[in-house]
């Protein structure tokens, strides 16, 4: 990390385990996401008033490069240490989460755009092909279509995705146009 852990205690004073602890579970987050820039963690405890520990929450608080800052709020718990472990546990899938769409891993849910006609339709074996605008064939299987395959006749208008198949150009998803 480019900055030092920030490791604020309030109404609590923190034993040292888990200080190590939370200094263990930061060091695990950098080397799972090693361009970690900065983390904050803010622990609350009940303060004075109470004498037998809890509610403990834990807030955490990691600067990425590019990125909003991830913010996890309000990890409550009775036991201080698993509310220091729920925390960092939110701060990795966030992290997962975070890597996956920056490697592009995510589904992007957008509408298909280009519109075709059904061509050709071999309903008992699952497939057919789309007559695009410009007078090319276009393969999908039934399992692209969303919606009901059997309805499907030639001539039907859709809107489709189009991608690179071992054998071709293969509609992805297949969207009856209303």
């Amino acid at each position: 990390m480019e900055r030092p852990l920030n490791l604020i205690a309030r109404g609590v004073e923190l034993p040292r385990q888990v200080e190590e602890q939370i200094h263990a579970r930061a060091a695990k987050l950098e080397r799972f996401y090693p361009r970690l820039v900065g983390c904050s963690v803010i622990v609350e405890g009940p303060g004075r008033h109470h004498r037998r520990g809890g509610p403990y929450d834990v807030q955490l608080d990691l600067r990425v490069p590019g990125a909003d800052p991830i913010l996890i709020s309000r990890q409550h718990q009775e036991e201080l240490e698993r509310a220091v472990d729920d925390a960092f546990d939110v701060a990795t899938r966030r992290l997962e989460d975070l890597l996956r769409l920056q490697r592009g891993k995510i589904k992007s849910h957008e509408e298909p755009r280009e519109r075709a006609r059904v061509a050709r339709l071999f309903r008992d074996e699952g497939y057919g092909f789309l007559a695009t605008a410009d007078q090319r064939e276009v393969y999908f299987h039934r399992n692209s279509v969303l919606g009901d395959f059997d309805a499907l006749v030639a001539g039907t208008e859709v809107r489709f995705h189009e991608e690179v198949g071992d054998e071709g150009p293969q509609a992805s998803t297949v969207v009856v146009v209303d």
